[in-house]
């Protein structure tokens, strides 16, 4: 079977759960003598009929990409005369392509093979297939052609710029002048890297990006990149484990990791000595009578602990460095992406900690702190808020409750992976 670049996260707002399990069951079904005239038309997919002997494809009808959990809708349009930047895009959904008065016949080859919706530049004008103008794209090299680029001035539903200097605070510049517009300003980027600024400007970003490019991999990373954004908006599963041993362990080598992101009561790290039970461990955020507040930081624990960073995936806490991503979970399970900003590595006093989750429970689940008053685990959201979510290790105590995220143990290079394992 062929891929399905249209996944069930990218209906969700316009398809109800039952049309579809409707939808995917049918695509699955999809036979080899698929043709355009036996597609049925209530699909809220688009069905490629390539030349070659090959299975149809199914893709998305929008270019939109859902990139933040609280945030609107990515667009995503591509300008290539490569054909396998073309593939690529479709692939994964992308499939409104910009075409200039050069490269307009490429519309009509591409169509032929695929299901896209080309747009078409003409005298600063963006037109649909029918001729209807439905955008404008304008060049901006300085701060006055950047004062003219006003939400009032009729440019149309879409607005695509191409920022010829700086690309930061321009980007930002606009963010600000067309919040509260209905209308989508579209960045040209010349890679995934450029399309991440436009997307991140002044937090919420950009409407979208026209990514132009000649090489497939910006495709995949600029996919790659949303993938990872839209692991945020998803709720980890947490469940409650009960402490049954609380023992000193001796000296080790433990980690503070310090995030560019400031932490908020009842948010930490998943840290654990086995992946297959990770502790949510508290930072460093709440008020201390003997030292100062360092919301950046986790203290949590020795160098070969788990800790659990973007894609489902972990890596050794000795491996994390600066600039690497880590997720910030708190007690409910939202989570977001963080930036390590630095990493210390010092010898501490150390702090067994073993929990399960229930008394017959055989699967132990187990962690080394420092041991130290501002070390915590996370306990178990109450329903009123995240108050009083922090236990410090230090009074800590058999039979307490603390948050834990279960998942698969067996590991390569931080991916979960089905094979048989023991640890102990």
């Amino acid at each position: 079977m062929s891929f399905l670049s249209a996944t069930p996260s990218d209906y969700m707002d316009s398809c109800r759960l039952y049309e579809q399990v409707q939808t995917w069951l049918w695509c699955i079904q999809l036979p080899w003598s698929a043709s355009p005239e036996n597609v049925p038309p209530s699909l809220p997919v688009k069905i490629i009929f390539p030349k070659t002997r090959t299975r149809p494809v199914v893709v998305t009808m929008s270019s939109c990409t859902r990139s933040y959990s609280s945030g609107p809708s990515k667009r995503v349009w591509i300008w290539t005369e490569n054909k396998q930047v073309m593939t690529a895009a479709v692939e994964r959904g992308w499939n409104t392509f910009i075409f200039s008065p050069e490269s307009r016949k490429l519309s009509d080859d591409w169509s032929s093979i695929a299901v896209i919706s080309p747009l078409y530049l003409e005298e600063g004008g963006i037109f649909d297939g029918e001729n209807k103008r439905i955008g404008s794209i304008f060049g901006i090299s300085n701060n006055q052609e950047l004062e003219l680029l006003q939400p009032e001035k009729g440019l149309g539903e879409n607005v695509v710029v191409d920022l010829l200097d700086w690309q930061v605070i321009p980007a930002e510049n606009i963010v600000a002048a067309f919040q509260g517009s209905d209308r989508t300003v579209f960045a040209i980027s010349k890679n995934s890297s450029e399309a991440q600024i436009f997307l991140e400007a002044l937090e919420q970003g950009l409407g979208g990006v026209v990514l132009k490019v000649e090489d497939a991999k910006a495709i995949l990373e600029l996919k790659e990149y949303f993938d990872r954004r839209n692991d945020m908006s998803n709720i980890l599963s947490l469940t409650k484990a009960t402490i049954t041993r609380v023992q000193v362990a001796g000296m080790g080598d433990r980690v503070c990791v310090d995030l560019c992101s400031i932490m908020r009561p009842g948010e930490g790290l998943l840290v654990g000595s086995f992946a297959r039970g990770l502790f949510l461990v508290h930072s460093e955020c709440l008020e201390w009578n003997y030292i100062a507040s360092r919301p950046f930081r986790v203290n949590a624990g020795p160098v070969h602990a788990y800790v659990a960073i973007p894609g489902g995936k972990t890596c050794y806490l000795s491996e994390l460095k600066v600039g690497k991503e880590v997720i910030v979970v708190n007690q409910k399970g939202q989570q977001r992406n963080a930036i390590v900003g630095r990493v210390k590595i010092e010898t501490r006093p150390l702090i067994l900690v073993e929990a399960k989750l229930d008394s017959d429970s055989q699967t132990l689940y187990s962690i080394l702190l420092q041991n130290a008053e501002t070390v915590a685990l996370v306990s178990p959201f109450q329903g009123d808020g995240l108050q009083n979510a922090a236990i410090p290790v230090t009074s800590l105590k058999v039979g307490d409750e603390v948050v834990l995220r279960v998942q698969g143990g067996a590991r390569h290079t931080g991916i979960e992976i089905q094979e048989f394992i023991v640890e102990n």
